[in-house]
């Protein structure tokens, strides 16, 4: 065997016994141990297609991503810094507070029945057009679990839709009520008019006074145009996640800083108006008010694992009891005031052990 095969074969063999002793990774392929699952956040669909009592806590990965940039702060310190030597600057600085306060105040607008002035700048034709797109998509999803106008739980809603719709203020809407033949307990209305009921709520609300109280909540945030404010909100946030993001804050943690903020206390104030101007809605609708407590005394057992209020975008159920009882004596007041006379023995349905009973 000459000198070079020799050499070439103790080479190979060498080569051979390092494989056999060391396990080196694939450098395309980390090892198992370093995989670390992802969660992702699934946004809704539509801002006010939202469950009906809780949420869930907002939750982002941010993996090893730097929480303040430096350079970034320095770039922003200089820019300020040339800017404020301008000799307008005041001037520049007091046209730009006037023009932004001036645009604010001319947005706001009181909240039907509750008197809060809130800040709008999405027109309710928007509003109104993101509702018919949100209403093909809805369709598209429970369009084949629709339950019969004839089933007992759709003529149930449509009594207690009958008698909240004249005091709602939206009478001019095209109203439709859909069932869905699904155990959760969720109810929402879209702007323009659309009910959607999941059958499991019946069994929750026990009732057409429970259920006045559930509709009378989703149909308040369309009184209230909310799904117009929530997207109104949209423009001062992102004008404080840009300047957050100029003095170097990672945009996702200012994002993360913003919802704690403003924007779930935000949503939480909007529930709470939703159960006011329900409550009003459903006495001066010949609804008994007490049935709302005891609607939100079963929501607080069904709660599990609930997030705590400040990560949710709803008040909990605990919260939620305390202002109804405060509001109650108000909405007595209304029930009073009503001519209810003619309703009394009005039939319906209630939940019992047995099942669904007409009464």
């Amino acid at each position: 065997m000459s000198g070079f095969a020799r050499l070439l074969r103790a080479r190979c063999d060498f080569n051979a016994s390092t494989r056999t002793r060391t396990h080196v990774p694939s450098p395309l392929r980390p090892p198992s141990y370093l995989s670390t699952p992802r969660t992702t956040l699934h946004h809704s669909r539509a801002q006010w297609r939202r469950p009906f009592h809780s949420s869930s806590p907002h939750q982002a990965y941010y993996g090893r991503r730097q929480a303040f940039n430096y350079q970034t702060f320095r770039q922003a310190q200089s820019l300020f810094r040339r800017w404020a030597a301008r000799p307008t600057f005041l001037y520049e600085v007091g046209a730009l507070s006037a023009a932004a306060g001036g645009g604010y105040i001319y947005c706001l607008e009181p909240v039907p029945v509750s008197g809060r002035y809130r800040f709008r700048i999405v027109p309710y034709s928007f509003e109104a057009s993101q509702g018919a797109q949100m209403y093909q998509q809805t369709m598209q999803e429970f369009g084949s679990k629709l339950m019969s106008p004839d089933s007992r739980e759709h003529r149930m809603v449509q009594r207690v839709m009958d008698r909240l719709i004249p005091h709602s203020g939206l009478a001019g809407e095209e109203w439709e009520v859909h069932v869905i033949d699904d155990p959760m307990q969720n109810a929402f209305v879209i702007p323009g008019g659309k009910v959607f009921v999941f059958r499991g709520i019946l069994d929750v609300a026990q009732g057409d006074d429970g259920l006045a109280a559930v509709l009378g909540h989703e149909v308040a945030h369309n009184v209230a145009h909310h799904a117009a404010e929530r997207m109104s909100q949209g423009l001062p946030v992102l004008v404080l996640l840009l300047l957050l993001w100029g003095l170097g804050l990672d945009p996702g943690y200012g994002n993360m800083a913003l919802n704690l903020a403003f924007t779930l206390p935000g949503s939480r104030k909007q529930e709470q108006e939703a159960d006011y101007i329900g409550l009003m809605m459903m006495s001066e609708s010949c609804y008994d008010p007490r049935a709302a407590m005891g609607l939100w005394s079963r929501m607080e057992q069904e709660e599990k694992a609930a997030p705590p209020q400040f990560l949710s975008t709803h008040p909990s159920s605990h919260n939620r009891l305390g202002l109804i009882e405060g509001w109650l004596p108000k909405a007595e007041q209304k029930l009073e005031a009503s001519d209810c006379g003619m309703l009394t023995g009005y039939g319906g349905y209630h939940v019992s052990e047995q099942g669904w009973e007409y009464c």
